[in-house]
């Protein structure tokens, strides 16, 4: 079972990717074992949770952009770290919005782009442009003449940028209303995407992509699909930094992020192993770092969404009474402590003999195996706790949105 679950989750190409110079890893391995590639893997882990991201985000005034930037951060526009919010423009110079868990993804809320006297050039010379890995230009009516020029100015200097238009949920309530009898969602949003699109071209905007959003209801609709295409464009070593952020609102995301974080098992189990490593006690042929495992834990459940402050704002969003909540919750419930570590390697201890078996056979990390049964003891350990964190995770997100049955369209293609 061990072998599988390590097979699945790490293919010759990411050990690869992440590795680089694979003979030079070997050669320090060869030369100093674990401790020297540890060290050097240690630096490599880092920069992936740690990878600075610069996001813009600008639209016409009363679009949605500051309470987008809440929503992405996983806030209301109540909440004493959002951004301010209004029919009327608030924004008046670019303005930082670090992630209030990871403050290294900075979301920016830029200027209104609505005013009669706009320049696409002089706004791109205001916010400064080469700041930004990506800008979302967003809108809750039409797109406009300044939309489609700000739009092929960024991308003429090299930049990406993404069109949202939101409030799809006022135009569907809208027209549920008017025509109770004909109502159809599916209709409503065909025809706000082929009029965005239709207007973006006759504005010289070629192929326009356009996402269809509802900031209060993140997870429905087309968000999923924005956030694949963000994180597959972005440089892969910020790919990792800007998932863990993205808000937990909808099963697909928590897919990509499972995956994201269960690539990176191998990385913390060779760290945990090879830097500062200490026999656990109970636990027998086993040594590691125990404040690397207990940090990874807490990290797994700081972006699924499981920590307290989460749950607490998810039951408050959803209006799902916090009890339910807590409820869905079926694993560890207390904070990670050195205890609970030692507990669950105890138990992953068990499997470890197979487990080196199988790294015997994977090009690289084979020598491994040569280490003892620490680094099988580990990695089996954290693919486990991963795996039940998940589901937890899946639970939460079930329960929160236990009275919405619309909740499952994330996992339809409504591109």
């Amino acid at each position: 079972m061990a072998g599988r679950h390590f097979q699945s989750s790490l293919s010759q190409s990411k050990i690869l990717e992440l590795w680089r110079d694979t003979s030079a890893l070997m050669g320090a391995f060869e030369a100093g074992g674990l401790p020297t590639v540890a060290a050097r893997l240690q630096a490599t882990l880092h920069s992936l949770e740690n990878a600075r991201l610069d996001i813009g985000i600008t639209g016409g005034t009363g679009s949605g952009k500051s309470t987008f930037v809440n929503a992405i951060r996983g806030l209301g526009d109540e909440d004493p770290n959002s951004a301010c919010t209004g029919v009327v423009e608030m924004t008046v110079d670019p303005t930082p919005y670090p992630h209030p868990k990871y403050p290294n993804i900075i979301i920016w809320d830029l200027p209104g782009i609505g005013t009669s006297c706009f320049r696409t050039g002089r706004y791109l010379q205001r916010v400064l442009l080469e700041h930004y890995d990506f800008f979302i230009i967003i809108t809750s009516d039409s797109f406009t003449a300044h939309h489609a020029q700000l739009a092929c100015e960024i991308l003429q200097r090299g930049k990406r940028f993404y069109l949202v238009r939101s409030k799809v949920d006022v135009d569907i309530a809208a027209s549920r209303s008017r025509r109770p009898s004909t109502f159809s969602e599916e209709r409503v949003l065909r025809q706000i995407r082929e009029d965005c699109g239709r207007r973006l071209r006759a504005e010289g905007l070629k192929d326009p992509k356009v996402f269809l959003l509802s900031m209060f209801e993140l997870g429905k609709y087309n968000f999923h699909l924005l956030e694949e295409l963000m994180v597959k464009e972005l440089e892969s070593h910020k790919q990792h930094a800007f998932l863990l952020a993205v808000p937990n609102v909808s099963k697909p995301i928590l897919e990509k992020k499972a995956a994201s974080l269960q690539q990176h098992i191998w990385l913390v189990a060779t760290v945990a192993c090879g830097v500062n490593p200490s026999p656990v006690p109970g636990v027998r042929d086993v040594a590691c770092d125990l404040c690397v495992l207990i940090s990874s834990l807490e990290g797994y459940h700081r972006s699924l969404g499981l920590d307290e402050d989460s749950l607490v704002r998810l039951a408050e969003q959803t209006g799902q009474p916090l009890h339910k909540i807590l409820e869905a919750v079926q694993g560890w419930k207390t904070k990670v402590t050195e205890a609970l570590v030692v507990e669950l390697l105890g138990q992953a201890s068990r499997d470890a003999s197979a487990f080196t078996q199988e790294l015997l056979g994977v090009p690289i990390l084979g020598a491994l195996a040569t280490c003892g049964i620490s680094f099988a003891t580990v990695y089996q350990m954290l693919r486990t706790a991963l795996d039940e964190v998940v589901k937890d995770a899946q639970r939460v997100l079930t329960q929160a949105f236990l009275d919405d049955s619309d909740h499952e369209l994330p996992d339809k293609c409504n591109q």
